[in-house]
């Protein structure tokens, strides 16, 4: 296949695993590294690392995203009765069964989630023309492989989808770090400094192939906000990583980590533009982990169990297991994650 691409990003892994590549980062995690995660198991005890799917609850934390939706869309053959808790004795007499089904409107991002690749993008000039495109990650161009809804052919990501995602397993090391601990519901933006502080604090070490995952206190908030958030107050609380320090940047690309993972609402702070690598941005942590290094976000993750359970064992790594729905075309995923000490 011809190369998509004359000019890589600065920094970036383009073409480290192929002109072809979707899977970024994750083909650091060889069997190898998957049998040294699964060491980490001790005590046989499991987490559900997803908060319930209706969290935060309305809209008004992004009101771009809106709760799930249950529409009871289906019909028996040949009837007109809604297709829940529908008795059958109605199509044949002395049928004993009684089924139920549905349809679930979600938007793929409302809630636990994983970031594909085609998530975020940026203009780019990649075919060196001078002129700079809508690319993704390996070179991936927007309106051929990443279709709009104006498309002939529908929208959806017709490469670095979420299914790439689902078929490598999602499944390694997992390295935890209580943020909350450290700076309580302060809202911090926890740069180079200030992580390696934490990591010297906490004995953490976080090796090539790691998921590195930190928890904020975002998720107990959600929980004790029951459905109806305080969106200024989430917004204010809670450490975030500063993608506007180039050194946690540089950090991100030595430390060989394939994704990161908070319980905070996109890593990062959302809420400023600033220049990054030489261009404006709003969200520098996204660029530089999906667009340029191909490494995965999780956001919105419940945390707190799992960080308190490895921190009274003097532990910070985990077995992780998360792999998102196999929905071939789409950019992002609800999640169920598990992780296992």
């Amino acid at each position: 296949m011809t190369k998509r691409w004359m000019n890589r990003p600065d920094g970036s892994t383009w073409g480290d695993w192929g002109e072809d590549d979707q899977r970024g980062r994750m083909n650091l995690v060889t069997p190898e590294r998957r049998v040294q995660a699964a060491r980490e198991v001790k005590d046989g005890l499991s987490f559900c690392l997803s908060m319930p799917l209706d969290l935060p609850g309305g809209n008004a934390v992004n009101p771009k995203r809106l709760p799930p939706q249950f529409g009871p869309v289906f019909h028996p053959p040949g009837a007109k009765d809604f297709y829940y808790n529908y008795d059958w004795n109605a199509v044949v007499e002395g049928n004993m069964d009684i089924t139920s089904d549905e349809c679930v409107t979600i938007y793929s991002q409302y809630s636990t989630q994983w970031d594909s690749f085609a998530h975020v993008g940026s203009r780019f000039d990649a075919d060196g023309d001078g002129e700079a495109e809508i690319v993704y990650y390996n070179g991936y161009r927007g309106g051929e492989h990443i279709k709009g809804p104006d498309d002939p052919d529908g929208m959806g990501a017709r490469a670095l989808g979420v299914e790439n995602m689902a078929a490598s397993g999602m499944q390694g090391r997992g390295v935890v770090v209580d943020f909350h601990r450290h700076f309580g519901d302060e809202r911090v933006a926890v740069n180079y400094d200030l992580l390696m502080d934490v990591f010297k604090k906490d004995d953490v070490v976080v090796e090539e192939g790691d998921f590195f995952l930190f928890h904020t206190g975002w998720d107990n908030m959600l929980f004790e906000m029951a459905g109806d958030p305080d969106a200024k107050k989430l917004h204010s609380s809670g450490a975030v990583l500063d993608g506007f320090d180039d050194r946690m940047l540089q950090w991100i690309t030595d430390s060989g980590v394939v994704a990161l993972i908070s319980d905070n609402m996109a890593v990062e702070a959302p809420d400023g533009y600033g220049e990054s690598h030489g261009g404006c941005t709003r969200l520098p942590i996204h660029r530089h982990c999906l667009f340029r290094l191909g490494v995965h976000l999780g956001e919105i993750w419940h945390l707190a169990e799992l960080a308190t359970a490895l921190q009274e064992r003097g532990r910070s790594r985990c077995l992780l297991t998360a792999p998102p729905l196999r929905m071939p075309g789409a950019v992002g995923s609800p999640a169920t994650p598990v992780a296992t000490i």
